[in-house]
């Protein structure tokens, strides 16, 4: 027999997965195709002038479908699995961070401490990120990788990648990156999760609580976090695409010395303007969609 606090539990950590996958979905559809200029311009720095540049020659060559949506059925698993594992994760987290410093409700928690919490939520949903983030990346650097510039962009499905990773890596192959993606999520989610808080709260008014402010007060505080999440590790997210689109055996300190020698400093930063374009109109998104579930699913299991 389940008693009632672990039903409860139970029942909280089902609504922040699905809100999750929810926000998820959402979060995809509004920032596929900034996402794929972001890849390019990480991988191929000598190839495009610019964000524009890039982001008119991947329609002009493989229009909206195969050029900037490339990689979106793999993005939507990655994204689905990633967000309904982190959100979960993030309040299982929230609660163990509430209890070690003994307070009874999550919504007592100080933005440091939801910070926190989002860091250890990120190490869980890493896992499911790496293999999905994996695939969608070598499909959106298809046409520069296979070294076809001026010709017809090559097709594989996202279930061929799998199998040809499989037989020629094994499963090592599809994580290749994850100590990367550690590094990328783990300090990434402490500036989510304590830029959106922190938002959340400045937008609060006397009597109100976070969950009062509104959709559009939500959507600033989500691309607050967005942002912060994107500036402070984007150099990170460039050495793990370079690791997932070369199929890379080197260390993440070794690809990352070898980019700082060989470009410069400003090479960590290469796709950073298309990333924010496209962080803070999904972000936003992806917390809208995840609280107004989550306050719907509440209130539906009552």
């Amino acid at each position: 027999m389940h008693s009632k606090g672990e039903t409860s539990s139970l029942k909280t950590g089902m609504i922040d997965f699905v809100a999750g996958c929810l926000g998820g979905v959402a979060l995809v559809y509004v920032s596929q195709p900034m996402d794929t200029v972001k890849v390019k311009m990480q991988t191929f720095p000598g190839l495009y002038k610019g964000f524009i540049n890039c982001t008119a020659q991947t329609f002009k060559r493989d229009g909206i479908v195969r050029g900037l949506y490339a990689g979106t059925i793999p993005a939507v698993v990655a994204n689905v699995a990633e967000n309904s594992v982190l959100f979960a994760a993030y309040g299982a987290c929230q609660q163990v961070v509430g209890n070690a410093m003994h307070k009874p409700s999550v919504a007592e928690l100080s933005t440091l401490e939801n910070a926190t919490a989002g860091f250890l939520a990120a190490f869980f949903s890493s896992f499911t990120l790496c293999p999905t983030e994996l695939i969608k990346c070598k499909l959106q650097a298809l046409r520069e990788t296979a070294g076809n510039d001026g010709k017809r962009r090559p097709t594989i499905s996202s279930y061929t990648l799998v199998s040809q990773i499989l037989r020629t890596e094994g499963i090592p192959g599809m994580f290749r990156g994850l100590t990367s993606t550690f590094a990328r999520e783990m300090p990434g989610y402490f500036f989510f999760f304590g830029g959106y808080e922190q938002t959340r709260e400045f937008f609060t008014r006397p009597g109100q609580t976070k969950d009062d402010i509104g959709a559009l007060r939500t959507m600033v505080a989500g691309a607050v976090g967005g942002v912060a999440l994107w500036t402070v590790i984007f150099p990170a997210d460039v050495i793990k695409s370079r690791i997932q689109v070369y199929s890379m055996r080197a260390s993440m300190t070794q690809v990352g010395l070898d980019i700082f020698r060989k470009e410069g400093v400003l090479a960590f930063y290469n796709g950073l303007l298309p990333t924010i374009v496209r962080t803070i109109p999904a972000t936003a998104v992806l917390f809208v969609v995840y609280e107004y579930t989550k306050k719907t699913l509440t209130k539906l299991l009552e």
